[in-house]
């Protein structure tokens, strides 16, 4: 196989590996959205009749079920551009360099869009 530095862009079986990791990942994502939407409405009902709003251990819970669904969501929406970056076939490239990122980065997380080097340069 052609080392991933000198190729300009992945395959296209290269390319349906990632959108398969992806699709389960988006399959999983929506899978604990409703859950946490689920628990939010079940606990949002049950919580009123019984408790004050000010209730801290409520809020708390409803502030922190609250932020993991935005989380989920920007995680969501991550992952639907990598699915539109692997049909423009722009999938795997880095935003900066123009380099591949690498399969191992791209397989733990999909919706990369800076490689490694990329990312380091800009912590430092």
């Amino acid at each position: 196989m052609a080392d991933d530095k000198k190729k300009i862009r992945y395959s296209d079986e290269e390319l349906e590996e990632f959108r398969q990791i992806i699709l389960e990942k988006l399959e999983r994502t929506e899978q604990d959205l409703k859950t946490l939407r689920d628990l939010l409405e079940s606990n949002d009902i049950s919580q009123t009749k019984i408790l004050s709003f000010e209730d801290s251990a409520y809020t708390y819970q409803h502030d922190n079920t609250m932020r993991m669904i935005a989380r989920l969501e920007k995680f969501k929406n991550d992952l639907n551009r990598a699915l539109i970056r692997i049909e423009n076939k722009t999938y795997g490239i880095c935003r900066e360099t123009g380099k591949l990122i690498s399969k191992q980065r791209l397989r733990a997380v999909p919706h990369a869009t800076l490689s490694i080097e990329a990312k380091k340069n800009r912590n430092k």
